[in-house]
């Protein structure tokens, strides 16, 4: 069994290490000011079932290999950075399509293909790693239980956390959006500036080192 020590103590780090602004957190306030907060909650549910999937697979042991492993990490890393940076592209070609003046003058994005961009984000968001991999195990007991059983739990208690935060940074920027809703001219600079970061963070993500994940 998992101890409320072990609950508490992970719920608290992992929070502190999901809440800084990340590959999720941008993407999520990119999809919400561009789209509204109905897209970018899909996303957050796609970002959530990514990071899950993270979570499962280092509980299995591939944790251990990706920290170990430069060319497996340099992989993962490089896929998401070039993913951020295509839609990064994607969003300042068409961000006069992206206006929040009228929706139905703007293209909708699929609730699914919301829900799929989410999944690649999250899924290959390096951050997942470092939590799973480097933040879990050290409040992982192995004289309580089995440790794949243990990190399933806490790894699964920071999904909720990460599902949570995400959600909440989601519905903030789609309020803040409506103020975009009376000007066509800032509606197509919001969509810029959320394409511009996300290239940003691509690039960033792309130039980041082993080490510092």
């Amino acid at each position: 069994m998992v101890g409320l020590d072990q609950l508490l103590g992970f719920g608290v780090a992992a929070l502190v290490v999901i809440v800084i602004p990340g590959p999720s957190v941008v993407f999520v306030v990119g999809r919400a000011v561009s789209y509204g907060h109905r897209v970018a909650l899909a996303s957050v549910v796609g970002n959530t079932a990514g990071l899950f999937v993270v979570m499962t697979l280092v509980a299995l042991g591939l944790g251990a290999i990706v920290a170990e492993s430069i060319v497996v990490f340099t992989v993962i890393k490089l896929a998401g950075a070039a993913y951020l940076v295509w839609l990064g592209v994607q969003a300042l070609r068409h961000r006069r399509e992206l206006q929040v003046v009228s929706s139905a003058q703007r293209g909708p994005l699929p609730w699914r293909t919301a829900t799929r961009q989410g999944f690649v984000v999250g899924v290959s968001n390096p951050k997942g790693f470092l939590i799973f991999a480097a933040l879990l195990p050290p409040f992982v007991d192995p004289d309580r239980s089995a440790v794949p059983v243990q990190m399933f739990v806490l790894g699964s208690l920071a999904v909720v956390v990460g599902l949570v935060c995400d959600s909440v940074w989601a519905l903030a920027a789609g309020r803040a959006r409506d103020w975009f809703a009376g000007s066509v001219r800032r509606g197509s600079a919001l969509g810029a500036i959320g394409g511009t970061s996300m290239i940003g963070l691509g690039v960033g993500l792309a130039l980041t080192g082993h080490e510092t994940r």
